[in-house]
């Protein structure tokens, strides 16, 4: 057996929703411990306990700073990160001036793999432990992901984004060809050590009928895997697919015909909904991605949180980089206070907490493996500072409990918070 190691600090966990049960959702410890060994979150309780039980285990003190799962980013763009906060585009005009551009340098091998280090590397930074990425239709931009992700240990999800129409010529594959990319990237990486594949349609306008019936009889093939588009996100985008496909009942009706709407479906942005399509997604299950930076950043509108959740639907948090402004999972929760405030419900702490970490996991069906502190569980974990700065200090010395010390972290950190990460067991 190797050698255990317990982190010892303040403690932060969930044993249900607080959407559903409140901040009492969350288990909170002011002095408590997590036991780690090969990999596995082996027991998580008080920190004298567990010192008096495992006394040959090496203890990392972390004093006041919250040990809690490491963030979930449950929609992302890897092959964004260099045009991150781009000035000034919408949609559309954003993905031709910026997105295409740059997703054609990754038929560069090199260069699609010093991307993908410098991404984890920047995730990482900003206490991320697991991604669920786009990647571009070039199958060795998956390759160079998957990759890096093996080299660290990492869980990561990630598919070839495919396009046989409406963009630039050397950005499109065909029905048959996506198919058999992505079906091949399938075979090599999906179940491999801590890596999945995601089939990845960008989303309905850049996809013929054929192919996002191919996408859909590749994931008939494989059940197991999760499926990742993009739904309802801008008003002009909603108008352009009913233009594409006029036969629609609405724009998740382009993807249920064609087989792309399921439990393990994964649906970003999802802000301007009909009511037909919130009722289909809570019935099949489906989850929908919420990416308020990206949605305030571009100027496509603001996600009900509150309704959504009181319907019983499934729902995850991301930084949706390059079109979200930030790699932080901090400034997107952040973000999604302030959407919530718009629409007239402030979202609590411990909601924004759950969001980013169990509730993103939950969306990727890894809620037994990823996102919270329990025994048999990963040990995917970071460690808050949540004095990281003398603004956030001078307000988290005011604090009569802990959301009251965490909210100012929320709210104004950045990766200066982030005072460790521990991926797969291991401290990065």
């Amino acid at each position: 057996m190797g050698r255990q190691t317990l982190l010892l600090g303040q403690t932060l966990s969930f044993e249900g929703s607080p959407f559903e049960r409140g901040p009492d959702a969350a288990r909170h410890s002011a002095s408590g411990g997590v036991l780690i060994d090969r990999g596995l979150i082996v027991a998580v309780g008080d920190g004298a306990a567990l010192i008096a039980a495992h006394p040959q285990a090496e203890q990392v003190r972390y004093g006041n700073a919250l040990i809690c799962a490491g963030f979930v980013d449950a929609h992302a763009h890897y092959p964004q990160t260099a045009i991150v906060a781009s000035w000034g585009k919408r949609l559309i005009d954003w993905l031709n001036s910026y997105t295409f551009p740059e997703e054609m340098r990754f038929d560069d091998p090199d260069y699609a793999a010093d991307a993908a280090q410098l991404y984890l590397d920047l995730t990482a930074s900003h206490g991320t432990t697991t991604v669920c990425s786009y990647c571009t239709i070039h199958p060795h931009s998956v390759n160079a992901l998957m990759q890096e992700a093996q080299s660290r240990g990492q869980r990561l999800f990630a598919g070839k984004t495919c396009m046989d129409r409406n963009a630039p010529e050397g950005l499109r594959d065909t029905a048959q060809s996506g198919y058999d990319d992505s079906k091949a990237l399938l075979e090599r990486w999906h179940g491999v050590d801590r890596l999945s594949y995601v089939i990845t349609p960008r989303f309905s306008p850049t996809s013929t009928p054929e192919q996002l019936s191919a996408m859909g009889a590749l994931w008939a093939e494989h059940p197991d895997c999760l499926m990742q588009t993009h739904l309802s996100e801008q008003l002009d985008e909603i108008a352009w697919v009913k233009s594409l496909f006029p036969q629609a009942r609405d724009y998740l009706d382009t993807y249920e015909s064609h087989g792309l709407l399921g439990a393990r479906g994964l649906y970003g942005h999802a802000i301007h909904l009909e009511p037909r399509e919130r009722t289909r997604l809570r019935e099949v299950g489906a989850a929908m991605v919420h990416c308020p930076t990206s949605n305030t950043f571009i100027g496509s509108g603001l996600f009900d949180m509150d309704g959504l959740m009181r319907e019983g639907q499934r729902i995850g948090l991301a930084t949706d980089t390059g079109g979200g402004s930030s790699f932080s999972m901090l400034r997107t929760m952040a973000s999604a206070y302030e959407i919530g405030q718009l629409r007239g419900r402030a979202l609590h702490p411990a909601e924004l907490m759950w969001l980013a970490t169990v509730g993103s996991a939950d969306t990727l069906h890894m809620g037994d493996r990823i996102g919270n502190l329990a025994p048999g569980m990963d040990a995917d974990l970071m460690v808050l500072n949540l004095t990281s700065t003398p603004a956030i200090a001078q307000r988290a010395d005011r604090a009569n409990d802990i959301w009251e010390a965490l909210f100012p972290t929320i709210m104004m950190g950045d990766d200066r918070a982030i005072h460790d990460v521990w991926i797969n067991g291991c401290r990065r």
